[in-house]
């Protein structure tokens, strides 16, 4: 069984978490971030947050791992953020961005136009002889997959080619196409 809730999530210089009626607040450079905790109780002890549950029943047993995860995650993106990278992979497939929105030719009979959210900084790489690749950058993790998972849907990889939008490193299993 994990104990991942019991480790403790160090803060990092610069950044500040504030607890108040199950509400935690974590400020750092890059931006703020809220969540609302149930279940559990979080301290912030010698540099460091504490996330204990007071009975070993299941409900809080889950939640005491995730709450710690949420914790590590919401210190993390205000401190460093977080990146995603995603890949198109075919011919002609090309993606270009002014400011938040976000352009895809994906072989469809016209582009798709995609408005980021605000909080999620979007480029666009594109070198010849290579796939273009977009980047979102964000001090919210569930904001940047999100947003990662919505443009992943638009033409998600086919098992024969390849072809498709995939994450940067993703490994896509192949299937082996007609046999003469």
């Amino acid at each position: 069984m994990s104990r991942i809730g019991n480790n403790p999530v160090v803060i990092p210089q610069g950044v500040t978490v504030d607890i108040k009626d199950g509400i935690v607040t974590v400020k750092g450079k890059l931006g703020e971030l809220t969540q609302n905790f149930d279940s559990v109780d979080i301290k912030v002890e010698d540099g460091n947050v504490l996330v204990t549950r007071s009975s070993d029943t299941k409900d809080q047993k889950a939640k005491h791992g995730l709450y710690r995860a949420l914790m590590l995650n919401m210190i993390k993106g205000v401190s460093q953020g977080w990146t995603k990278e995603l890949e198109l992979v075919g011919v002609g497939y090309r993606a270009s961005n002014q400011g938040q929105k976000l352009d895809l030719a994906l072989g469809f009979s016209h582009n798709i136009v995609l408005e980021v959210a605000p909080e999620v900084v979007v480029e666009t790489v594109s070198e010849k002889g290579k796939n273009p690749i977009i980047k979102l950058t964000s001090f919210d993790k569930q904001l940047v997959g999100q947003v990662a998972g919505k443009i992943r849907d638009f033409r998600r990889p086919e098992p024969y080619k390849g072809k498709g939008i995939k994450f940067v490193g993703e490994v896509l299993r192949r299937k082996a196409g007609k046999s003469a």
